[in-house]
């Protein structure tokens, strides 16, 4: 793995989850890692109760946007995380692939967002521990 690693975190819409998960690697890796995220099928906008579950940890994604899945994007990640895309993720040898099961913030209430944000940061802790990089205190 190169110095910098570059992560990609898939979702279909990528309005909820994989925009958590960036900002939570963006903000937790301070900066050692290389973040995007995308959608198989990009949504309008980001959830805003995903964004309001964020702001409450101190990550402002409100001026975040869905931005579609590419082949370039995936080919350039040392590590591609999905959260319920399924197959329509493209596969490159030597590309690591994570699948992450993930309730669907889509729709649902702050109270639920919250655990789903809550899932995503626990993993993206463990994701920085399994990358060698040293988390920055929040």
């Amino acid at each position: 793995m190169p110095d910098r690693p570059s992560v990609l975190f898939v979702c279909v819409h990528n309005a909820g989850r994989s925009q958590m998960a960036a900002a939570y690697l963006t903000a937790l890796s301070g900066g050692a890692v290389e973040v995007r995220s995308a959608g198989s099928a990009p949504g309008d906008a980001v959830n805003p109760v995903a964004v309001e579950a964020m702001r409450e940890e101190g990550i402002d994604i409100a001026a975040e946007r869905p931005k579609v899945l590419t082949a370039d994007a995936v080919r350039a990640s040392d590590v591609v995380v999905t959260m319920g895309c399924g197959d329509t993720c493209p596969y490159f040898p030597g590309v690591r692939y994570e699948d992450w099961v993930l309730d669907d913030p889509a729709g649902q209430d702050l109270a639920m967002v919250r655990g789903v944000r809550d899932a995503i940061r626990a993993r993206v802790l463990a994701l920085l521990e399994e990358l060698g990089v040293e988390p920055v205190t929040r």
